[in-house]
């Protein structure tokens, strides 16, 4: 049973929604209409508390989901229940929602809209805390970490610069570390206060918050890109910098890049939704 707060293998995660497609598109017969079933069966989870999600196993609590969404669908109009006749409520907590005006940089695009608006009320415009707790209807603490976190990748994106060369060679290692499961090598390149993003995009049971910290971070992609038969890891060009390209089977599963300061990766970014994988699994692409 998985633990709250704890990354998955991106095997599991792909096997996990295969099965849940299948499902919804035998039910269904579209397979539009099926990615539309497994957005709303994913909200569905992340809406689950901690507590609630480690009670459960998770590939047979979302079957049951997406079985009862189709089962919703597929009856007549005047005689589903209440919840399939009006929207869900807004996405899963970690789901960025991008604005016109937004700071433009790769942080914020982890953040709410609450969080981005704390960002921007604290940091651009210098309004007190309490204010803007008031504003976006969080804690002080709860609008400070976000704050914290975009500076902290704009002190990144500032600090002493580092050759593409070096870049790769650091970026490499991590691959190396990665894959070969040498938990002491990556933390050898992880910077203490390191901190790691995964973007699921609600559509695939991915972290929603960030994780901070060198010993929590390496765990965190040990687990992710454990060695697995049909798991490749492999570095390849992202954002103009090298980065890393996870694959599961002869599909692209996550892209992974680095912010790299001195000698230390300080920033790891994972993309995992699907919607922004698509360009990546184009059949031209694919097999490059």
């Amino acid at each position: 049973m998985e633990q709250a707060g704890e990354s998955v293998p991106i095997a599991e995660l792909l096997d996990e929604r295969r099965h849940l497609l299948e499902v919804a598109g035998w039910m269904l017969g579209s397979r539009i209409a099926a990615e539309g079933v497994l957005d709303e069966a994913y909200r569905r989870w992340f809406g689950l508390s901690d507590r609630q999600r480690a009670r459960v196993v998770p590939r047979a609590w979302l079957t049951v989901a997406v079985g009862g969404i189709c089962l919703g669908r597929l009856a007549p109009a005047d005689r589903q229940p209440e919840e399939h006749r009006s929207p869900q409520g807004a996405g899963h907590p970690g789901t960025a929602v991008e604005s016109d005006g937004a700071v433009l940089m790769r942080a914020l695009e982890s953040l709410t809209s609450a969080e981005r608006t704390a960002f921007v009320l604290d940091d651009v415009f210098g309004e007190p805390p309490d204010t803007v707790a008031g504003l976006v209807g969080r804690s002080e603490p709860e609008c400070t970490e976000p704050a914290d976190r975009a500076r902290r990748s704009l002190r990144a994106q500032e600090a002493q610069p580092i050759s593409p060369h070096r870049h790769e060679r650091i970026v490499r290692s991590v691959r190396r570390a990665c894959a070969s499961g040498d938990s002491g090598r990556l933390l050898s390149l992880l910077a203490p206060d390191v901190t790691a993003f995964f973007d699921g995009g609600g559509k695939v049971r991915a972290l929603t918050r960030p994780v901070d910290g060198a010993e929590r971070v390496a765990r965190s992609l040990l687990t992710m890109f454990a060695s697995h038969p049909r798991t490749t890891l492999h570095t390849h060009s992202v954002n103009g910098r090298t980065g890393l390209v996870a694959r599961y089977d002869d599909q692209v599963a996550a892209v992974i890049s680095f912010d790299v300061a001195g000698a230390r990766v300080v920033l790891v970014w994972v993309v995992l939704n699907p919607d922004k994988l698509r360009s990546w699994n184009h059949p031209r692409l694919s097999g490059a």
